[in-house]
């Protein structure tokens, strides 16, 4: 489904993807773990365009793109069939939940609005956000937000969707509920890219794990296998802090 190839990106002269090259099968949960700075979240965004690498290529969906060159027009096409749940919930102030997750379906997708609606209701039934759908961000709890901001992105009904460390900005009290709904579309079959420091869900829901560091991937292994008997040095001594908190 998606295959990332040889992929650089550089801040202000630091290199913060160092050739980065990596294979999306449909149906994976993969799991981007590792130190912070290690260029996670860079990967995350420059998967999707929200930042531009400075080279590569993707593949996605049998066609080849150089990343560095592609047109506003494919990467808005690619957006179509993708989605982005961020750290920050990314919601609109003045819209109701609905009103959040209707408008990708109303103006990316030109659906009308009582059809959008009816796709939105189901959608936030899908996240445990049925009887909120008419309360603005402010009402909601910091979990409740997220929850509308994934059923932002399953309405469109994307070919995968990219979380950026989607529980980390929650109160540890509320950090059950949203993995708890990613678990769930792990279970359906979504194909899933997440950036995240919940060991237990790299552990027990995402089915390989990329260890990265200093811009590179040090491992990618199948997640229990890696998490059992990891392959590098390094990684052993990231699973050894990690256990040690």
């Amino acid at each position: 489904m998606l295959e990332l190839i040889d992929v650089h990106k550089s801040f202000h002269g630091k290199e913060v993807l160092r050739g980065v090259s990596l294979k999306v099968e449909k149906g994976d949960v993969m799991a981007l773990i590792g130190p912070s700075g290690s260029g996670k979240t860079t990967l995350l965004r420059c998967a999707n365009f929200l930042e531009r690498a400075d080279s590569g290529t993707l593949i996605f969906d049998g066609r080849e793109y150089d990343l560095s060159r592609i047109r506003r027009g494919e990467i808005l096409g690619i957006r179509r069939e993708t989605g982005f749940v961020f750290q920050n919930y990314n919601l609109f102030a003045n819209r109701t939940a609905l009103g959040n997750v209707t408008e990708g379906l109303r103006v990316v997708r030109r659906i009308p609005r009582a059809e959008a609606e009816e796709i939105a209701l189901k959608a936030l039934e899908r996240v445990g956000m049925s009887g909120w759908e008419d309360h603005y961000p402010s009402q909601l709890s910091g979990g409740q937000q997220q929850r509308v901001a994934i059923a932002r992105a399953i309405a469109l009904e994307p070919k995968i969707i990219y979380f950026d460390e989607p529980t980390s900005a929650l109160d540890p009290e509320l950090i059950g509920e949203v993995l708890a709904v990613m678990r769930d579309l792990a279970q359906s079959g979504m194909t899933m890219m997440v950036v995240t420091h919940e060991m237990s869900f790299a552990r027990n829901v995402s089915n390989r794990v990329i260890f990265m560091e200093d811009g590179q991937i040090v491992e990618n292994r199948k997640s229990k296998k890696f998490f059992s008997n990891p392959n590098s040095p390094r990684s052993v001594q990231f699973l050894e802090a990690i256990r040690e908190r």
